[in-house]
């Protein structure tokens, strides 16, 4: 499995791209949405920014998923938004946003998660690779 480290050399490969191109490449991926969420660190309490995609959006509410790659570990940036719940988001280069970060209950993930696997299949296949379930994160705004 991708380590930490990993994550992070793709991280600044992906903010590289934006940079070079001024934004016009790297706003989306594998037709996904790239959303920039900036999470408050859990023990630095520190600003941490990093670029992810969004399989799937209604109306306000962006969703991410938190697979790490089917990892069996949490990513940092979701144990990061459980410690603190607010969080700022950019999508696909739009303006920043202050939004209010939550796991998906049992229900609602349950209906959401067809809807993403049916799109993004690596999804699932993350899932398959992982005894933790991969928790669906819900972000609306901050009114």
């Amino acid at each position: 499995m991708a380590s930490g480290v990993v994550f992070k050399v793709l991280n600044t490969a992906h903010r590289l791209v934006l940079g070079l191109s001024g934004g016009r490449l790297g706003w989306s991926a594998a037709g996904m949405p790239v959303v920039e969420l900036t999470t408050t660190g859990r023990q630095s309490g520190r600003h941490r920014t990093t670029l992810l995609t969004s399989p799937y959006s209604e109306d306000e509410v962006v969703v991410l998923v938190a697979s790490r790659g089917g990892d069996d570990r949490h990513p940092d940036w979701y144990l990061n938004l459980c410690a603190e719940p607010t969080v700022s988001v950019s999508v696909a280069g739009g303006p920043r946003r202050a939004m209010r970060a939550e796991t998906a209950d049992p229900g609602e993930r349950d209906r959401l998660w067809p809807l993403i696997t049916a799109r993004h299949p690596n999804y699932g296949g993350y899932q398959r690779k992982t005894d933790r379930e991969i928790p669906l994160v819900l972000l609306r705004p901050v009114s």
